[in-house]
């Protein structure tokens, strides 16, 4: 199990990101990201930059709204060089942007609004996700937590089923050690955290970075197989 740390407060990259690589790096996260709004362009390049000084795989989560938006972020993460691109549901967009989609995880369902919130059935994702499988992505964002309308582990069930043996990442409002121990169980092989990191949330007793991020890390170990109801129908 995965743990992508994300560089972001409600949605958007925070301003002191290329600073806490280092500090996150020593305690061994290796997967790092940012969103595509929050700090200037020449703020990313370090950002990005300073992850891969740190042999880190960097991650560029795409949330603005408008399709205008939307193509000129896909173009910037394509410019940056970044491993990932995760976001969006343009696959059409992703692809003239990037050249091929393996680099690229959509959002299943239907995402709304700034911070982002997903509409839509488990129907809706296990579709999304198997046309995102089919078209040669190399997985898919699932903002399970962030579901308005679906029971969050029905949707990484579904999203499970969808994309066969891509990636399935849960991104966005994860926040403790039963929610990490939930999603691997329900066959999600990463997840995302940013706000409760900063926020101090993961563990509230726990008032350092350093804590919050040595108990994220832990919960990956501990974190169980996914269960074969994981993939049944």
């Amino acid at each position: 199990m995965d743990f992508i740390f994300m560089l972001t407060r409600d949605d958007r990259t925070i301003g002191d990101a290329e600073d806490v690589v280092d500090a996150a790096a020593e305690l061994g996260v290796r997967h790092i990201g940012v969103k595509d709004v929050g700090v200037p362009r020449a703020t990313l390049e370090r950002v990005v930059e300073r992850i891969r000084a740190r042999q880190g795989v960097c991650y560029f989560e795409v949330v603005s709204t408008t399709p205008e938006d939307v193509d000129a972020s896909l173009a910037t993460g394509a410019a940056l060089g970044v491993d990932c691109i995760l976001g969006g549901t343009d696959l059409d967009a992703a692809r003239r942007a990037l050249g091929s989609l393996d680099r690229y995880f959509p959002f299943p369902g239907r995402p709304v609004g700034h911070p982002t919130r997903l509409r839509g059935s488990a129907g809706d994702v296990e579709r999304d996700a198997r046309a995102a499988g089919e078209r040669g992505c190399g997985g898919i964002d699932l903002l399970a937590y962030r579901a308005t309308e679906a029971d969050p582990l029905t949707l990484v069930r579904a999203a499970r089923r969808g994309i066969g043996a891509g990636r399935l990442i849960v991104a966005g409002s994860v926040r403790s050690v039963g929610q990490i121990h939930a999603v691997a169980a329900a066959g999600a092989d990463a997840f995302t955290i940013g706000s409760a990191v900063f926020d101090r949330a993961f563990v509230p007793a726990e008032d350092s970075l350093r804590g919050q991020i040595v108990d994220i890390l832990a919960a990956c170990r501990s974190a169980p197989a996914a269960t074969p109801a994981a993939t049944a129908r």
